[in-house]
């Protein structure tokens, strides 16, 4: 067992994390495809 896991410096959950980054990543491709949706509509 090496150092890094007796004395952590993070205690919280990785699930918790990996949906913040889920939420974050699909929110910014939502965004673009709602943005690119009204320059397509506004255009036409």
């Amino acid at each position: 067992m090496n150092h890094f896991e007796k004395d952590m410096q993070n205690k919280r959950n990785d699930a918790i994390d990996s949906g913040v980054g889920f939420g974050v990543s699909f929110g910014f491709f939502a965004l673009i495809f709602i943005i690119a949706t009204v320059i397509k509509i506004v255009g036409s």
